[in-house]
């Protein structure tokens, strides 16, 4: 059985929580405390060296980044290819949105913890940097309803927490009013679950 190492308010962890979901796999939840740091004990780092979370396990495969999870899940769950359809040029494009999701998308993350667990980080350049991204991302949704195909990826998950709750760490969403229907339309794909601070369709 698949071993998840988790945190209930972490985006990163959700992201895998909510594909498994939707794919009905089944899991085991390791709770991890991140406030206090437990991931970056002895134990945490043997499993990632990197001192984060999520951290997964399924028969002798260990993963330590959420990217690599979600492609590692759809390639294996996902029978019709759906999340990760085969064809190279949707593959290139999800791609793109997972690296996004990792990078520029994190600033809204990290402004996050400031606003809420009082990380001493930069919070006005994190968020400049966030709205940076979000610009780009609503232009790109602009004539299209997912970030990567004419259907809902693993491109979609990979950014979607951090954009919904951008508003705890400070970021306004009304300008970007492509990303606020796109959202909406994340949490009617079947199998959807919320989170803390991510509340279900209205």
């Amino acid at each position: 059985m698949i071993k998840l190492y988790d945190f209930e308010l972490s985006g990163s962890c959700y992201k895998i929580r909510l594909l498994m979901n939707i794919l009905n796999v089944k899991y085991e939840k390791v709770n991890v405390d991140f406030v206090n740091k437990e991931h970056r004990t002895e134990k945490y780092l043997k499993l990632n060296p990197f001192g984060s979370i999520p951290i997964f396990e399924e028969d002798g495969v260990l993963l330590r980044d959420s990217a690599g999870m979600l492609v590692y899940l759809a390639k294996k769950y996902d029978k019709k290819n759906t999340w990760y359809p085969e064809d190279p040029a949707t593959q290139g494009h999800i791609q793109e949105w997972l690296a996004t999701g990792s990078e520029g998308i994190m600033n809204s993350a990290a402004a996050r913890l400031v606003k809420i667990l009082n990380y001493p980080l930069d919070l006005p350049s994190l968020q400049t940097k966030a709205n940076a991204t979000f610009k780009i991302m609503d232009a790109h949704l602009a004539n299209r309803q997912f970030l990567a195909a004419d259907h809902a990826t693993i491109a979609d998950i990979a950014c979607f927490p951090y954009t919904a709750m951008a508003g705890e760490g400070g970021i306004d969403l009304k300008p970007y009013p492509n990303i606020l229907k796109w959202i909406d339309r994340v949490k009617k794909v079947p199998g959807f679950i919320p989170m803390p601070g991510i509340p279900a369709a209205a």
